[in-house]
């Protein structure tokens, strides 16, 4: 259990604050608008302090002295900087993490820096967090969901099995015949929102919502056994010109023909000079009008980006009713993408809950490299790098039948030395790997973690 200090109340850090809560963490929050405190105190098992969180007052108060990690997710990052600065000077947090929006900032790492800079350990950029997500959903229009690991070299896919598909019809055990030199690892099947522990005999059928694990450079032969293969995006529409819509059009300008709708004229101006690879549009994504005149029809994918979740959806579900292939939104509440999820949106994505991935992973036990949320947080998988020998660790050493993992916890791939190894029963753990483990109940995480994490003693 750790003593976390989050430094602004707004919609990621209210999202971090619930996971962590719900993770068994001291948790204390400050805001300088009370307004902001108040559903939290009245929902979640924490503290609360209304205050400016540049304010040594303020986060004295809130516990800084004793924090072992701060999360400074205000909506200024000048407010962000000064603040780990702060709490690294004046208190000794270990570790202090930033929300920086400002690509002029990110581009300056000296600034960051514990000796001349604002000592920040480690900065998060949510927008481009979301960006990088979306573009690899444009590139494999297949996927529901589409997670990198080990710096790119894995990636843990969701797709749906359609009729017609190689393996639709067909137990795991036809993967080898399908796919004879492909190695992949099916880690999760829900039918019918149920999860069933994948073996050899599980048989799939059309509908099952799978999750495997291949290295990224397979993984579309091995979407390919579960999905009918879709023609390539080529005609992307984007409605909303905020932070996600300009990074997106400006990362598929080059490859793609992409149209950016944007409501406020000024802004829209704005774009339109910056991105000279994309056609800016000035309209109301909302309007049916605007979307008969872009021919949406031909549009392969529609993507509502805006910051107004009801937009949003209607756009989406508009886009869709005349004719756009496939469409994508970004929800901010939590509600709303448990709802839509199924719907006739193809794919809704909650920003605050890729963010919190990256946030968790300096939150957790044991060297974690990263935590991804899956089934809109209630499985995750996560990367673990495994230390020590075998006298001081719970699976260095080992067979993974030997290793006692926790139920729904499925150690599916190692990474050794820049190579994947799909894991057996007769594979040996050795120092250093980096083994990636799907969870499908996150309730068990924390075994998963401690079971990787080195014995007390080992520094």
């Amino acid at each position: 259990m750790s003593n976390i200090l989050i430094l602004g109340a707004g919609r990621v850090g209210a999202t971090v604050a619930e996971q962590l809560v719900y993770e068994q963490h001291n948790v204390t929050i400050v805001d300088d608008n009370p307004a902001n405190l108040a559903p939290l105190t009245s929902k979640l098992d924490l503290r609360v302090v209304a205050g400016s969180a540049s304010s040594p007052t303020t986060l004295r108060e809130a516990g800084a002295a004793d924090a072992e990690l701060l999360l400074a997710v205000t909506p200024t990052d000048e407010l962000n900087m000064v603040a780990c600065k702060i709490a690294y000077q004046m208190f000794r947090v270990p570790t202090r993490i930033a929300r920086i929006r400002n690509a002029d900032l990110l581009a300056h790492e000296d600034l960051f820096s514990e000796e001349d800079g604002f000592a920040i350990s480690h900065t998060i950029t949510p927008a481009q967090v979301v960006t990088d997500y979306l573009t690899r959903l444009v590139k494999m229009p297949e996927a529901l969901q589409v997670l990198d690991f080990a710096n790119g070299l894995v990636q843990l896919v969701v797709t749906r099995v359609t009729e017609g598909a190689p393996m639709a019809g067909k137990p795991l055990t036809a993967f080898n015949e399908v796919l004879p030199n492909t190695d992949r690892r099916v880690v999760g099947i829900y039918r019918n929102n149920r999860y069933i522990r994948p073996d050899g005999d599980s048989e799939l059928h059309a509908g099952d919502e799978v999750f495997v694990l291949a290295e990224s450079r397979q993984m579309r032969k091995v979407i390919g056994a579960l999905h009918v293969v879709e023609s390539p995006i080529k005609n992307v529409l984007l409605a909303g010109g905020g932070n996600v819509g300009y990074r997106l059009a400006k990362a598929l300008q080059k490859d793609y023909s992409v149209k950016l709708v944007e409501a406020d004229p000024g802004r829209a101006e704005w774009l339109a000079n910056e991105l000279p690879g994309a056609l800016v549009l000035h309209g109301d994504a909302t309007n049916e009008t605007m979307f008969e005149a872009e021919q949406i029809h031909r549009t392969d994918m529609y993507l509502a980006l805006t910051s107004d979740d009801e937009d949003n959806i209607m756009s989406a579900l508009l886009a869709r009713q005349m004719g756009a292939r496939k469409v994508i939104s970004i929800i901010n509440r939590s509600r709303y993408v448990d709802l839509l999820q199924d719907s006739r949106i193809d794919v809704a994505i909650s920003p605050a809950q890729l963010t919190i991935g990256t946030l968790l992973a300096h939150a957790r036990q044991g060297d974690i490299a990263a935590v991804k949320p899956l089934r809109r947080g209630a499985a995750e998988a996560v990367e673990l790098v495994v230390h020590g020998t075998k006298n001081v660790s719970r699976v260095i050493g080992r067979r993974v039948d030997e290793i006692r993992m926790p139920a729904h916890a499925f150690l599916a791939t190692i990474v050794r030395a820049g190579k994947v190894i799909m894991v057996h029963h007769d594979t040996v753990i050795e120092p250093d790997d980096r083994c990636i483990v799907f969870v499908h109940d996150k309730l068990r995480t924390r075994e998963v973690e401690h079971l990787f994490a080195v014995k007390l003693g080992f520094f």
